[in-house]
């Protein structure tokens, strides 16, 4: 599994062209190790393949989708989520992503299939698609302080540390010199309750993606 700032996380994947037994494999070997890391979804520059091929697996699904060559020809709607990473481990953070999705890819024999998602599901496949792209879920960060380092108590609770600390902090700063860009801090956000680790005022129909 490949971690941020691995400089292969921030690089596009090349469209395949060759659907066969080594692609198959791939596929497979992805399910298995998403499902090894406990994830929703993982495209193939996080285990190093830079191909346009992801997978994605619904808690209640005996078995992964693979999207090669994802392209998402419509997002309707806006909603603010929570999400994580598995190449950026430890760390969740809430972003706006669409309500639906419709996305046109390709299965492992090359035959065009699409695809109607919402809520969950479509919050995979962008995160996905976004992977493909170079693109990752901290630079869709609502605001600095929607960021947060995951920690587990003594008594096995989660807590969500805000990002004033250094090593969190760290790691938005760096995300932020590789994407060339500020991100300004909004008022009007949910905040995270450290007593459950979830959002409070405005909790999602989601659990969030951590792909």
């Amino acid at each position: 599994m490949r971690v941020f700032p691995d400089p292969i996380l921030r690089q596009r994947a090349r469209k395949v062209t060759q659907f066969d037994a080594k692609l198959a494999q791939l596929a497979a070997d992805m399910a298995e190790t998403m499902d090894a890391h406990h994830g929703v979804g993982l495209a193939a520059n996080q285990v190093g393949v830079l191909q346009r091929m992801c997978v994605v697996k619904m808690e209640d699904w005996e078995e992964a989708l693979v999207l090669v060559n994802p392209e998402i020809m419509r997002r309707e709607g806006l909603r603010e989520v929570e999400e994580g990473c598995l190449s950026l481990p430890g760390y969740r953070g809430m972003v706006n992503r669409a309500e639906r999705i419709r996305v046109r890819y390709q299965d492992l024999t090359g035959k065009q299939q699409r695809l109607k998602a919402e809520c969950m599901l479509a919050q995979a496949v962008e995160h996905e698609t976004d992977h493909l792209n170079g693109v990752l879920y901290l630079d869709h960060l609502i605001a600095h302080d929607q960021f947060f380092r995951i920690h587990v108590n003594e008594e096995g609770d989660v807590e969500y540390l805000p990002t004033g600390e250094p090593d969190a902090a760290e790691l938005e700063a760096a995300a932020q010199r590789m994407n060339g860009r500020n991100i300004a801090p909004r008022s009007d956000l949910p905040q995270f309750d450290p007593s459950n680790g979830r959002p409070a005022a405005r909790q999602t129909d989601d659990a969030g993606v951590a792909d």
